[in-house]
């Protein structure tokens, strides 16, 4: 028998809805059931008014959880009709929500070191890691990477939130050094003692992470970004092949062991 969704429809009213980076918006809305159910990794699909093209919701995830003002946070990139009509969206807007979503990171207490690399708008749910790591005091760096410096958010949260060392690499060289994100990890694995590595970013990215995490035995956690158009396993339009068949990120994931993602 399938296993049910937690999934449950929440109201929520947004309380700030700004830019943070090229591209990138920094949406905060209120949702005290659904902030109490997240785990870190997880995702919910947001409903956007106002747009009758946006039918299904906008799936998202989320980067910090304020539990005593019962507030979510996510970073998003603005790509579409649907995501052009979220960053409309202004304080005080009301809007529901549908959450938690599918089954995160899963971090274990005996890491010991872990190396977390994010691409683009693939920091949000590395940065939701971040939080849950510092605050139990886990030793942890991260690799952020953007297509421009003006593209680089997240630097700062990242540090106030423990991380060793955070490294920026840029495309152009505009902030950090000129690279990719899998340059790092490749001279990086060969030289420093991590057991964990959890990524989030552009396909192609993560399928060179985890490639050099299997050269290297080091575990890969891999968050797969796909359109969850239900949000809870019945529309099937987000599956990833996996070595055991096709896997609804939405409920399978959305982060999933890369040595199972078939890429």
């Amino acid at each position: 028998m399938p296993t049910p969704s937690p999934a449950r429809v929440h109201d929520a009213v947004v309380v700030s809805n700004v830019p943070v980076a090229s591209s990138l918006w920094r949406l905060v809305f209120r949702a005290p059931r659904l902030a109490a159910s997240l785990s870190s990794g997880q995702f919910f699909s947001i409903a956007v008014p106002g747009e009758p093209k946006q039918t299904a919701r906008v799936p998202l995830s989320f980067s910090a959880i304020d539990y005593d003002a019962g507030t979510v946070e996510t970073v998003y990139a603005v790509q579409g009709p649907g995501t052009r009509a979220l960053a409309a969206m202004a304080p005080g807007a009301e809007t529901t929500v549908l959450g938690p979503g599918g089954h995160g990171w899963s971090i274990d207490a005996a890491t010991h070191r872990c190396l977390m690399v994010a691409g683009g708008c693939g920091i949000t749910p590395i940065l939701s890691a971040a939080v849950s790591m510092g605050l139990e005091g886990m030793d942890y760096d991260v690799v952020v990477g953007a297509r421009t410096g003006s593209a680089v958010w997240g630097v700062d949260r990242l540090v106030a939130s423990g991380a060793g060392n955070v490294i920026v690499v840029t495309d152009d060289g505009t902030a950090g050094a000129k690279g990719t994100t899998v340059d790092v990890v490749e001279s990086a694995l060969p030289t420093e003692k991590y057991d964990l590595v959890l990524t989030c970013g552009p396909e192609p990215m993560m399928r060179g992470v985890a490639e050099l995490c299997a050269e290297w035995s080091v575990a890969c956690q891999v968050s797969m970004e796909r359109m969850m158009t239900c949000g809870f396993g019945a529309c099937a339009t987000c599956v990833v092949p996996t070595d055991h068949g096709n896997v609804g990120a939405c409920m399978g994931g959305p982060v999933f062991d890369a040595t199972e993602v078939v890429w």
